[in-house]
């Protein structure tokens, strides 16, 4: 095994010993697991008493509460203590979850929507308290990007399990089992998310005007470029898409397959089946074109869509729903790597926070396309009129996202530089390539200081090409090449730099400043200011600058 394999299994397996870490991990596993088989539940029960209209105003109804609350939860994530936000989510989906199936067992409709209702809008702070409280318990930066890629995992796994577990349950013992096991489930996420331990984050009184003036730059900047706008457009139409398939599961399942309510779970197991396949070979689109992968994925989604519609059976509705997973993710990554291509590194959480309401609203719209689309024409219009929501988006701007495409140049050079870096080994594709646009190229004469003792730590430095050598207090530590990076302790610890960095060779490096430096490391752009606290945890390994930590790597790297 290789040294930098050797780390990286290294960093998963430290994992386990990281009893915090592995408490959110567990909390989170269950989470997904409530969240898309309560989803499920609640709409399999709500086509039961009223058919797809009323479904899918229940749909709506956790919708938009949510939608209007997620970016005052990322707020509150990121001023409070997230652990309180983290178990008191919990607590609340679990409570809401145990009210639905009171209500559904009591048949009260009513109490049982409103139940899933407050259930749902206590969801929207799991993800926000979690990337908040990641950085806090996490030792090195190693196991924060394992952390990033094991929280993939279970979203992939999630989409999977819950479809069957829904299911199974719908069958065994009715809805209102779904949101008995759910509620319980829930509850042991809360205790498990109850006994951390994470320090309080900054707040002022001026942080509110703050987050609004951000969220209205967001806006301003959205409707100043067109190219943005064609790209949040795509992807809003996907999320209508999203949205839609939600109901079409439930319709497919009883509507056109005759079979019973469970198989809508079944159906969305399969579907996400699809999604984890994609999710695979998605890193073969880094560096590459993406124009016609976008509209070549959107078409074949579409296809698939209006497919299902002419009643082809129980065992073609399953392959072409495996074919409908596949295309979406891929679609959905693609769409979020150019987007990322597109926007300046300095303006990207403004941009992805306008794209997060914009997404939860596209899931509302589909929500509500569908039960329309029924009462005029029925279940192949339902279908039919999902399919084609994604064509009419490209059509519409089909040349234009060609043109964004071949205009937005894709650093390959950089992709390469940053994927032989052991610290960002793991990223996903999409961060990958938002990194390398950040990354500015500096040539090093042999002899020049790149880096002094003493000074501010502004900027992480990638080696390219050349030898660099790196000194403390005057003594020789080591020499870093091709595939090694310096000046990360600084920015870390928010301390001096620790050493000094003289060229040894003519040398070429990437510089990476601050700010998108931390937002990589830390795999979520609210928990940069929380980087700082990564300090204590770190030096918790007594390793002194230039040796080799507990971890197996170098404690202190150069700068």
């Amino acid at each position: 095994m290789s040294g930098d394999s050797g780390r990286r299994l290294h960093a998963f397996r430290s994992l386990a010993g990281n009893r915090a870490l592995v408490r959110v991990l567990a909390g989170y596993a269950l989470f997904v697991l409530t969240e898309y088989s309560a989803w499920i539940a609640i709409l399999v029960f709500a086509y039961s008493r009223g058919g797809a209209t009323v479904a899918g105003l229940v749909a709506v109804a956790q919708l938009v509460p949510g939608a209007i609350l997620a970016p005052v939860m990322a707020a509150v994530a990121d001023r409070r203590s997230p652990v309180v936000l983290l178990a008191g989510g919990y607590l609340v989906q679990a409570a809401g979850m145990a009210a639905a199936a009171a209500a559904i067992f009591a048949g009260v409709p009513a109490a049982a929507y409103a139940s899933a209702v407050i259930a749902c809008v206590a969801q929207t702070t799991t993800r926000p308290a979690q990337a908040a409280l990641v950085p806090s318990v996490a030792v090195t930066a190693d196991q924060l990007t394992a952390v990033n890629v094991v929280v993939t995992w279970l979203e992939s796994a999630g989409m999977v399990t819950s479809g069957l577990l829904a299911g199974v349950l719908i069958s065994l013992a009715g809805v209102g089992s779904v949101f008995v096991v759910c509620a319980g489930l829930g509850a042991v996420a809360a205790l498990l998310a109850a006994g951390l331990r994470a320090a309080v984050p900054g707040s002022s009184r001026e942080d509110p005007p703050a987050v609004l003036a951000d969220v209205t730059e967001g806006l301003r900047l959205t409707a100043r470029r067109p190219r943005l706008r064609l790209m949040l457009a795509l992807l809003t139409a996907e999320a209508v898409v999203a949205g839609a398939l939600d109901l079409l599961f439930v319709i497919l399942a009883v509507g056109v397959l005759g079979r019973s309510e469970a198989w809508a779970g079944y159906l969305n197991s399969v579907y996400g089946v699809g999604a984890v396949l994609a999710a695979t070979v998605s890193v073969t689109l880094v560096g590459r074109r993406l124009g016609a992968p976008i509209l070549g994925a959107a078409f074949l989604l579409s296809a698939v869509l209006a497919a299902l519609g002419f009643g082809i059976g129980l065992a073609g509705t399953v392959a072409l729903l495996v074919v409908a997973g596949a295309a979406s993710t891929l679609l959905d990554v693609a769409l979020r790597t150019l987007l990322q291509r597109s926007v300046p590194p300095q303006l990207m959480g403004r941009v992805f926070g306008v794209l997060e309401g914009l997404t939860m609203a596209g899931y509302a719209l589909g929500a509500l396309l569908v039960p329309l689309l029924v009462h005029l024409g029925g279940n192949r219009l339902a279908l039919i009129g999902a399919a084609v929501v994604l064509p009419l988006a490209a059509v519409a701007g089909g040349r234009a996202l060609f043109a964004l495409d071949a205009g937005v140049p894709v650093p390959v050079v950089e992709i390469a530089l940053l994927r032989s870096l052991p610290l960002f080994a793991e990223l996903p594709a999409p961060a990958t390539e938002g990194l390398a646009a950040a990354l500015t190229p500096v040539h090093v004469p042999a002899g020049s200081v790149l880096i002094r003792q003493g000074d501010p730590g502004d900027a992480y430095y990638a080696v390219a090409a050349g030898e660099l050598d790196a000194l403390q207090d005057g003594h020789f530590l080591r020499r870093c090449g091709r595939g090694e990076g310096v000046g990360e302790i600084a920015l870390l610890h928010a301390i001096p730099r620790t050493a000094t960095v003289i060229a040894h060779t003519a040398a070429t490096v990437y510089r990476l400043s601050r700010e998108p430096f931390l937002t990589a490391v830390l795999g979520h752009a609210p928990t940069r200011r929380l980087a700082d606290r990564i300090a204590g945890t770190r030096l918790a390994t007594g390793a002194a600058p230039g040796s080799s930590d507990p971890q197996g790597t170098t404690a202190a790297e150069p700068g």
